[in-house]
């Protein structure tokens, strides 16, 4: 970590919310005028997206365990690493884009689901931003949660965080019910090992709970929505946290535990906004220190 070039990291899995909460720190950052370097985590997969299908398909043969987007066999973890290393070290490092849909591709000349070139960072900036699957990981030769100030887990319980990837990948990618099952099963080995440690490194969660049905999430005909929610703030430093300020601030909300909030869903946002805002502006206060 470092105080000049400070690194924070929002990190959670496909279909967990990681947007909407990149959305609020983006608000900050306008508010606060702070320059970010913005990196999406899928810049760092191995594979483009035909490559990744090969890869998929040769993992599996003779009853292969598969590999996936979670686990390090289709990641660059080391690249992701020594990215957080060098810029906290001098604030530059490279990057490059992963290039989602056609409307991204265009303006690069390239095809959908591939990578640009790699770049170096622009100098001048305040931070550097991260938001993606793997912000907080650790293996036997990578530790990329050691260079990151601020991490930030995005974890609805598990059902709600399927219902959400089944509805975006069917609705928003074409794919069928059975595929996205598939997919869900085939990393799950990797989610238990590579994602869900990650939120035990973490300095704050916030994690979805809905107050309704979702005990079939494979039946679910629509999502919950954040009205029909409570979230759950956990903080890994409770002793720095002003409860009674955030109590106030955030109308009908408690403590479930000395170390845990809970807002309703509706003020998620409200809430990302007054939990993160001093706590950006204090590592930023450091770098000019």
């Amino acid at each position: 970590m470092s105080q000049k070039h400070p690194v924070i990291a929002v990190t959670g899995s496909s279909g967990a919310g990681t947007s909407t909460v990149k959305t609020s720190f983006e608000h900050i950052f306008r508010r606060e005028k702070l320059k970010a370097v913005i990196v999406e985590g899928d810049s760092f997969h191995r594979y483009d997206r035909e490559a990744m299908k090969q890869a998929v398909a040769e993992s599996e043969k003779d009853g292969g365990r598969a590999i996936s987007h979670f686990g390090p066999e289709a990641n660059e973890f080391g690249k992701l690493e020594a990215l957080f290393r060098e810029y906290g070290e001098s604030g530059s490092g490279q990057t490059r884009l992963y290039l989602h849909n056609d409307e991204e591709a265009e303006p690069w000349n390239q095809k959908a689901g591939t990578f640009t070139p790699w770049s170096p960072i622009q100098s001048g900036s305040d931070l550097l931003f991260y938001e993606g699957l793997h912000g907080g990981v650790k293996t036997d030769t990578v530790d990329v949660a050691k260079y990151v100030d601020l991490l930030v887990g995005v974890v609805p319980i598990v059902n709600l965080e399927w219902i959400q990837k089944i509805f975006r990948d069917t609705n928003a990618r074409g794919y069928s019910a059975e595929a996205v099952t598939h997919t869900i099963l085939r990393r799950m080995h990797d989610y238990v090992h590579y994602i869900t440690p990650q939120f035990s490194r973490t300095h704050i969660n916030f994690q979805r709970v809905p107050t309704v049905d979702t005990s079939n999430p494979f039946i679910a005909r629509e999502i919950p929505t954040l009205d029909e929610s409570l979230v759950v703030i956990r903080f890994r430093d409770p002793e720095k946290v002003d409860f009674p300020f955030l109590l106030n601030m955030l109308h009908d909300s408690f403590m479930s535990r000395p170390n845990t909030i809970v807002v309703p869903g509706g003020k998620m946002g409200m809430a990302i906004e007054i939990v993160l805002t001093p706590l950006i502006l204090e590592i930023v206060a450091k770098r000019k220190v």
